[in-house]
């Protein structure tokens, strides 16, 4: 790659750098402002009175209470199994393959996008504990890595996850008894994330951004900022805090260290798993997803006092998460309740055809996965008022479906809240990153808004 080339990037990358670090606020403060804009937009657009819209807006928060739930316990069991020893391993072994600068930063995202197809929570987990690895990989090795575009390119994997194993919305309409069914009947994830389109699409687009990460790497050795891989800790400590000697151990430590315990309610659990997929065929929801990361954490760890270690660890990943998401509740209910949402799909239907349908629900998708980053709680607002866009002009559900997902995940990279758990084992704020997977977001906007208008033609 010529010298030239690599400019372009780097001096692409700078200026969103240099914007984020100055003037993305912290997440938190960011819902705050999506409320208050959403409030606004709400009176401007909507008949809707000032009381009526706040009295959406609390009516909204505690809506997703259930939700939340199920996504703390998928966060907390993804990042535990993720630091179970034979994990850890795992990940520890190939964070020491790369030889260069290069090689470390399209391993990261390689590795982390491969895991947000596995499931979107396994891929954000993954690509932190894999960032840290792979920078001590390479500060063994002499090699000078910048740490921010390294955990940038950790993130950028995640761009790909609702194309993968855990897409919501694909989940959500191949259900049974879905609250579409009377006008979609049900999709299969045949018809949708496993559609020869979607799994190329994929393919190409984690092609792409492995090859762009590097690209955007700092060309001045002043500019590269390591991390001091001290702060990590070594594994060694960790583990031996575990190790209690036997002979001193109580009956009750003698049961909390007993493996044999946590290995066969994680077997339980799995064959639980497998119990219900003989009997009602197989399927993906956000239950199967936390017993699966529990079951499986179970069976890895060194005992039950171990997983619990393991779970206390991942509990503080997830306090800003159960802290914003009432909020984002609360501006999906001022959405909903006021008809903001579907004054939206209207302006989409009036200038859609046919053929551009599928482009506009993916460009949509993107501006309502702003306000909410939720795949599961989007769809459940816009899904509906899109798939009645799509019945007035003939398209196929499967269309609206693909669009909306993409427009989700593609405006992830400039939406911080998932970037939460990620940073928290990377050891970064959100504005070291977000500069780089801003230059992600607009070559994957070209990417996807070009791959639903094929589609639309087809």
């Amino acid at each position: 790659m010529s010298s030239q080339k690599l400019r372009i990037f780097n001096n692409l990358s700078k200026p969103f750098v240099k914007l984020v670090e100055k003037y993305y606020p912290d997440a938190f403060i960011f819902v705050i402002v999506l409320s208050v804009l959403t409030f606004l937009l709400a009176i401007v657009n909507t008949d809707s009175t000032p009381i009526e819209i706040l009295d959406a807006w609390g009516n909204g928060l505690p809506k997703l209470f259930t939700f939340t739930a199920q996504i703390t316990i998928i966060m907390i069991g993804a990042h535990a199994l993720a630091h179970t020893e034979p994990i850890e391993n795992v990940l520890s072994k190939i964070g020491s393959y790369p030889n260069s600068s290069i090689q470390a930063y399209a391993l990261v995202t390689f590795i982390s996008g491969i895991a947000s197809l596995f499931a979107w929570s396994f891929g954000l987990i993954v690509g932190g504990i894999i960032s840290k690895f792979v920078a001590i990989g390479c500060s063994k090795k002499k090699i000078r890595v910048h740490y921010p575009l390294l955990v940038a390119s950790a993130y950028s994997g995640y761009v790909i996850w609702h194309m993968g194993y855990s897409s919501s919305a694909a989940l959500f309409v191949s259900s049974e008894g879905h609250s579409l069914v009377d006008k979609i009947g049900i999709l299969p994830v045949t018809e949708t994330i496993f559609t020869n389109f979607n799994i190329t699409l994929a393919i190409i687009t984690l092609a792409i951004i492995t090859i762009v990460n590097p690209l955007m790497r700092p060309l001045n050795k002043n500019e590269i900022k390591e991390v001091d891989t001290n702060i990590f800790g070594s594994r060694d400590e960790k583990n031996s805090s575990l190790d209690i000697n036997k002979s001193k151990r109580t009956f009750a430590q003698d049961i909390e260290n007993n493996r044999l315990i946590s290995l066969f309610i994680g077997l339980v659990l799995l064959f639980f798993i497998f119990y219900i997929f003989y009997n009602k065929g197989f399927f993906l929801d956000l239950n199967i997803v936390s017993w699966t990361f529990l079951g499986l954490g179970l069976v890895l760890a060194k005992s039950p006092i171990n997983y619990v270690k393991l779970v206390n660890n991942a509990a503080i990943t997830v306090g800003p998460i159960i802290l914003q998401y009432p909020f984002y509740a609360g501006i999906m209910g001022m959405m909903a309740d006021t008809g903001l949402i579907n004054i939206l799909a209207q302006k989409i239907s009036e200038v859609s055809t046919a053929e551009t349908l599928g482009f506009y629900s993916f460009l949509s998708g993107g501006l309502v996965n702003m306000f909410i980053p939720s795949g599961g709680g989007q769809w459940a607002v816009q899904g509906p008022v899109m798939i009645e866009a799509a019945r007035n002009l003939n398209v196929d559900a499967y269309v609206i479906v693909l669009g909306v997902a993409y427009g989700d995940q593609w405006t992830n990279m400039i939406q911080p809240f998932w970037t939460i758990p990620l940073l928290a084992i990377a050891g970064l704020h959100m504005r070291q990153i977000m500069g780089y997977t801003f230059v992600i977001f607009l070559i994957t906007g070209f990417l996807y808004g070009g791959a639903m208008l094929y589609l639309g033609s087809g």
